[in-house]
């Protein structure tokens, strides 16, 4: 595989502020790599900006919330590419960085997905790194009991030494994928809703024999608005995916 080959990219979306999408939509379509992009709409009606915009975007409109996994996996058939990326509407990156996160990828066969640094807005680093969700990590991040839990299960020490790292699991805000290997996955486990397929798809990666790797030699700013933090009905969402998870994998 080489950096000429095609890349995919997949951008699920609910009411998305158009005002804020377009200007990245705008960066990746001006990209002189070779991109395929497919915007997935769950919103209730469809934004008429995201129609006709380029040729390389396909605007998908579901016509209702399909959720998150179950809307990524819609386009698992057209896709064509050697490249496949799961991004984020709330992320920020200059598209050149692909051909160094592509290049990394391709060196090792193990390798199912590749991850940059992840910034906030305000350059501090996410810490979106972790070891497979327990009960007591999950209560920890809500209640903040222990900064020493939080340390290890955020891996918190190897983030910090600004090395590569293979973690247990990875958020999935963006996931450079080789195409081929999403496509063997089958994508993301469509009972969650939302919240936890990215785990889930961790542990069956894991699971396989494959890796993730975490890259920090390039770096992305993630908006992350927590918003399971600040909606009852999402906090709901979040808990029964976290039920659905641990039915699967076993209680930790």
């Amino acid at each position: 595989m080489s950096t000429s080959g095609k890349i995919s990219v997949s951008i699920v979306i609910y009411e998305e502020d158009k005002n804020r999408l377009l200007p990245r939509l705008n960066s990746l379509l001006k990209s002189t790599l070779n991109l395929q992009i497919f915007l997935i709409d769950n919103s209730p009606y469809p934004t008429k900006e995201f129609t006709d915009l380029h040729p390389d975007l396909t605007y998908i409109f579901n016509d209702k919330n399909l959720g998150f996994g179950r809307a990524h996996n819609l386009i698992i058939p057209r896709l064509i590419s050697d490249f496949h990326l799961i991004l984020n509407p709330d992320v920020d990156f200059d598209p050149k960085f692909l051909t160094t996160l592509i290049n990394k990828l391709s060196t090792d066969e193990k390798l199912a997905f590749i991850t940059p640094k992840v910034l906030n807005t305000d350059q501090s680093v996410q810490f979106l790194c972790r070891k497979h969700p327990k009960i007591s990590t999950l209560l920890n991040r809500r209640l903040k009991f222990s900064n020493r839990v939080a340390i290890q299960d955020e891996y918190r020490e190897e983030v910090a030494s600004n090395r590569s790292f293979h973690p247990e699991f990875i958020h999935g805000c963006f996931m450079l994928f080789k195409t081929d290997v999403f496509k063997s996955l089958g994508g993301f486990d469509e009972r969650y809703f939302l919240y936890m397929e990215d785990a889930d798809l961790c542990r069956t990666i894991e699971k396989q024999g494959l890796t993730s790797l975490y890259y920090p030699e390039v770096s992305i700013v993630h908006e992350h608005r927590r918003a399971s933090t600040q909606s009852f009905k999402l906090l709901l969402i979040h808990l029964y995916s976290s039920f659905l998870y641990f039915l699967k994998w076993g209680v930790r």
